[in-house]
């Protein structure tokens, strides 16, 4: 076989695939919501999911759970999803995981405020349970510094 010496080698793609999604970390107070919301993340989904219903509890559980995904509610008790979030961004491994605000409160001037804040996406509630799975899945495929094969 003869080769070329002036024709390049066929060039592999070397950047890194997006990160799987497995570990999300819940945060929602109405048990209605929730008991939905994790059927349909758990067993839709096939996600790992912590869910608790007060933000506190969320912070507390944040580093032993280790969640590649925050998925919160605005509206909570105590501290609600925005206060939770800036505890846990004071958190060093906080800084790096990706939050999605899911909630009613979501006027477009809302969902400005919450993109500004570095959430990667917006649910709006009611959402469908037999496609939230999907719909995170797609806001983590596109989430800014990914590149979609």
């Amino acid at each position: 076989m003869v080769t070329d010496p002036h024709r390049l080698p066929a060039q592999t793609s070397t950047a890194p695939s997006p990160a799987p999604l497995k570990r999300i970390l819940y945060l929602e107070d109405d048990p209605s919501i929730s008991e939905i919301a994790l059927m349909s993340l758990t067993e839709f989904a096939d996600f790992e999911v912590e869910h608790h219903a007060r933000g506190s509890l969320a912070v507390a559980g944040f580093e032993t759970f280790n969640p590649d995904l925050l998925l919160f509610d605005m509206m909570l008790p105590g501290m609600d999803g925005i206060q939770t979030l800036e505890k846990i961004r004071e958190k060093p491994e906080g800084q790096r995981v990706p939050v999605i605000f899911m909630t009613a409160k979501a006027q477009t001037h809302e969902q400005q405020r919450y993109m500004e804040m570095g959430a990667i996406g917006v649910i709006v509630k009611p959402f469908d349970a037999f496609l939230l799975g999907e719909r995170i899945k797609s806001i983590w495929s596109n989430r800014p510094g990914q590149t979609i094969a």
